[in-house]
């Protein structure tokens, strides 16, 4: 598919009237992780959840690669929850872990000793059992194999790539404009100061 924006930066917005210094620090915070990672997980879950982000939101062509498993990681290292949890859920630094050693038990299952090993099919097959919970190692401790699917593969790895300016980017968002705001909120409109598509073709900037 081609890129709508193929020369789109939101980064570009850095000294604009868009962003305030308090917008910047976020920012500039988020593009920092990744530094030192990982600082919570092990190296052999770390590995686990880097082939996990690779297959789930793989990175599109000509962007920054946007760093999934270390923001999930930075999340960890800081104990931010959502504030509530489901009752077959454990608690966030104990759900991440425990679920990618059971991802890495059923693999074995699938085909391969490792989930990073696995062909994407197989990789898809697994994913598609533990969404539907089909999985029932021992390996999960209680935990339920479809919440871990939808809380946090969904959940978190999915929100964490959206979460970056890389993917604002490519998907012509001005981030979180603060404090200058959208006003215009109707499907289709757009503010004059939002990115603009390219025609095919042709390249737009947007301001």
């Amino acid at each position: 598919m081609a890129d709508a924006y193929p020369d789109y930066d939101v980064l570009a917005k850095w000294d604009s009237p868009s962003w305030n210094d308090k917008t910047r620090q976020v920012i500039g915070d988020r593009l920092r992780i990744g530094e030192g990672a990982p600082r919570f997980l092990d190296r052999g879950r770390w590995a686990t959840l880097c082939a996990l982000a690779d297959h789930v939101v793989p990175q599109p062509r000509g962007r920054p690669a946007i760093p999934v498993a270390a923001m999930i990681d930075a999340r960890l290292v800081e104990g931010i929850g959502e504030g509530f949890r489901h009752k077959h859920m454990p608690r966030l630094r104990e759900a991440w872990p425990l679920g990618l050693a059971a991802i890495e038990t059923e693999a074995k299952r699938f085909g391969a000793p490792s989930f990073a090993e696995l062909t994407p099919a197989a990789k898809d097959r697994l994913l598609a059992a533990m969404r539907d919970g089909k999985l029932k190692s021992r390996a999960w401790g209680g935990m339920a194999p479809e919440r871990f699917f939808r809380d946090r593969i969904v959940g978190e790895l999915v929100t964490s790539y959206y979460a970056h300016p890389s993917a604002w980017s490519a998907m012509g968002f001005g981030g979180p404009a603060s404090p200058r705001g959208y006003v215009r909120l109707e499907p289709g409109i757009a503010d004059p100061w939002e990115a603009v598509a390219a025609a095919p073709g042709r390249t737009r900037h947007g301001r």
